[in-house]
């Protein structure tokens, strides 16, 4: 009896939180650990905006936790207030729970698919843990250090970035920042939805570009999609190859458990960098000039080399 009381309790003592995203649910309950239940609404396998079936059942088969939930959390953006705040807020309302007060971020645009990004995702999270539930804050501070390490650690190694850096890619505009300034892969184009930028980027342009500009892609390795944005660059694909332009197509991911063992943002950028990281240096592709206590090894031979030449003629 006193044990099945003290896991009642401890269960009613946990901070329950709403999350819109799995993006922000694995930082919340990593950093809350045994402090705080969370769960998140729109499927992480497909971008929200492509959810309006699928968000209300998802609200319908969590709504015991909704109703009572201490903490709802947001990222804000257009797509999350278009397509996932709402239906919450609409049945909140419609079953006279009340009002949602979101926590959001400050950044709505934020992204968090780099080590960069998912820290200070991270930190804003543990933020407002501290701020629901401050009893608990050195508790919370404690896990987020440990969750930014977990970060850090899966952030690209010396040698993973001199295999990585420098590859041709065509890449999906929401894996750009990705691409170009974490991986540093050579971005020869990118390519988006028809909605960006007045629709200058299609993948039917860039194959336009390709088809009139092939020199440009000649030593393209990759061609890099956007998991939650659908399959838009297998005509990309499609055109280099029937140039003779041997690409592969791979596909990023932006969301924890959007694919089966990739259940963290730390697991999420494990991923992404695995995609491109090529086992030994591609054709063409210039490698870090040996470092100075590698050239020192190399030299070890030929000065044991020398003093034992040296020696045998002073017996002579």
């Amino acid at each position: 009896m006193l044990i099945l009381l003290l896991f009642f309790i401890s269960g009613v003592s946990a901070l329950n939180v709403v999350s819109t995203t799995a993006v922000l649910w694995d930082p919340a309950q990593y950093i809350g650990g045994e402090k705080v239940q969370a769960i998140y609404i729109a499927d992480p396998t497909i971008c929200p905006h492509l959810q309006a079936d699928i968000i209300p059942n998802r609200i319908q088969m969590e709504k015991d936790f909704i109703r009572t939930a201490d903490l709802f959390i947001a990222h804000n953006g257009s797509v999350d207030v278009s397509y996932v705040m709402p239906y919450v807020d609409d049945f909140m309302a419609a079953n006279n729970y009340g009002t949602v007060k979101w926590v959001t971020l400050k950044n709505p645009s934020m992204t968090w698919n780099t080590p960069e990004g998912a820290k200070a995702l991270s930190t804003e999270i543990a933020g407002w843990l501290i701020a629901a539930d401050p009893a608990n804050k050195t508790y919370y501070e404690s896990r987020l250090a440990e969750y930014l390490g977990q970060i850090d650690a899966a952030d690209v190694s010396a040698e993973e970035k001199n295999l990585i850096a420098g590859q041709d890619t065509v890449v999906m505009v929401w894996q750009q920042d990705a691409a170009e300034k974490w991986l540093g892969l050579n971005v020869v184009s990118i390519y988006a939805p028809d909605f960006y930028q007045g629709g200058k980027f299609t993948p039917v342009k860039v194959v336009d570009d390709i088809n009139n500009n092939t020199a440009k892609y000649r030593n393209v390795q990759y061609v890099i999609e956007n998991m939650q944005s659908g399959e838009l660059a297998k005509g990309l694909e499609e055109a280099l190859r029937n140039k003779g332009i041997p690409v592969k197509r791979v596909i990023f991911t932006n969301f924890p458990k959007s694919i089966p063992g990739v259940d963290t943002l730390p697991d999420v950028i494990r991923y992404n960098k695995a995609l491109v990281t090529p086992k030994e240096p591609t054709p063409g592709h210039a490698t870090a000039a040996p470092t100075q206590s590698s050239l020192d090894i190399l030299m070890l031979p030929l000065a044991l080399g020398a003093g034992i030449l040296l020696y045998g003629r002073a017996r002579l």
